[in-house]
């Protein structure tokens, strides 16, 4: 494959079955009185998620802190700016954000446990901190999902946490399994489908969920362990990426796209299949992580391929996370150094698709 063409922008600024536990509500703001900062560029560190908003700003997490990315936000050089939402408010290593459909922000971390954020409110009043000691099951928590109900769920790695706006209450998937894998409660994915069932992953088995037991999930006896990533499409399809590779479940029909470690999987507008995964083989002496997109066209085909639009290339820092399809169609991921943006309707500089990486000088 060809090497991509980069383009580094350089900014400037101006300026509930298991063991369900009850626990009251008690969380308290974020002292002393913080500020965001403007940035000239996005995180530099480990970046897991990337999501967009009603108002079409970019949010970012990162293990240097919650970035938001204006697109219609012009400097007056004409750069766009990232604020670090949580410069001035906490020093944890965040690792996902969720909008809830009030337009407030959760922000999960590894090891500091979750944040709110009420963009609504001065800066000062604007956050509460929520860990174990107010109900959290643990205070690494990689994942945040809101059901349709409106209850915030914490996939943490010792059990998932519902909060229905007052309390927590803490699920343990393997409760009452014999020789239960203590993985099973490292939360990594939980998606509600649209039949009301809830998919869990952990780093041990996967779950489905009726709001009234747990349930390994299996194919041809064998269970999933180690998925990473639960999507619905749009057609009502369940895909798993993780450890097991690809899979598309269509009630009893399974259908393999690749046995390689897949990280995130993710939908376009179009219905491409977007995903971040880990080759087969070692590339220029240490595995080199791809972006690939399955066509929409193409899923329905006995042996569907994936093209990959970038793989193998320094910058990258080996892995790749989370991926989104912002407003205006451009492919932003993260990566183990930072975050990336593709856009497929850019012509081609030396013959080479341009990705652009938010970097400093």
């Amino acid at each position: 494959m060809k090497h991509l063409y980069f383009y580094v922008l350089l900014l400037f600024t101006s300026c509930t079955v298991c063991n369900a536990q009850n626990q009251q509500r008690s969380y308290y703001p974020i002292e002393p009185e913080t500020k965001e900062v403007v940035t000239s560029h996005g995180p530099l560190s480990i970046t897991r998620n990337i999501k967009q908003d009603k108002k079409g700003n970019i949010w970012i997490a990162a293990f240097d802190g919650i970035f938001r990315y204006d697109p219609s936000g012009l400097l007056k050089i004409g750069g766009k700016a990232f604020t670090n939402i949580t410069s001035e408010v906490s020093k944890a290593r965040f690792f996902d954000v969720l909008e809830d459909r009030k337009g407030n922000f959760w922000f999960s971390s590894i090891g500091s446990g979750v944040f709110y954020y009420n963009p609504s409110k001065t800066h000062k009043d604007a956050f509460q901190h929520f860990t174990t000691k107010e109900g959290l099951a643990n205070d690494r928590v990689p994942h945040i999902y809101e059901d349709k109900s409106g209850n915030v769920w914490f996939g943490t790695e010792g059990g998932a946490s519902l909060w229905d706006g007052k309390s927590f209450r803490t699920f343990k998937p393997n409760a009452g399994l014999t020789n239960a894998d203590p993985n099973d409660n490292d939360i990594n994915s939980i998606v509600e489908d649209k039949t009301g069932k809830f998919w869990i992953a952990t780093r041990g088995n996967l779950f489905t969920y009726d709001g009234k037991k747990f349930t390994i999930f299996t194919h041809n006896g064998d269970p999933f362990i180690n998925v990473r990533t639960i999507m619905e499409d749009k057609k009502g399809n369940i895909w798993l990426a993780g450890a097991p590779g690809l899979w598309r479940v269509n009630g009893s029909t399974f259908t393999n796209f690749t046995l390689n470690f897949t990280g995130y999987v993710y939908e376009d507008r179009k219905s491409n299949i977007w995903t971040s995964s880990k080759p087969e083989y070692s590339y220029n002496g240490g595995d080199r992580w791809a972006l690939s997109r399955y066509d929409a066209k193409t899923l329905l085909s006995p042996k569907p391929t994936a093209t990959d639009i970038m793989q193998g290339y320094e910058d990258y820092k080996n892995m790749l996370f989370g991926i989104l399809e912002a407003n205006d169609g451009s492919i932003w991921f993260g990566s183990l150094g930072g975050v990336y943006r593709y856009d497929p309707a850019a012509p081609l500089r030396a013959g080479e698709r341009v990705i652009t990486a938010f970097k400093d000088k």
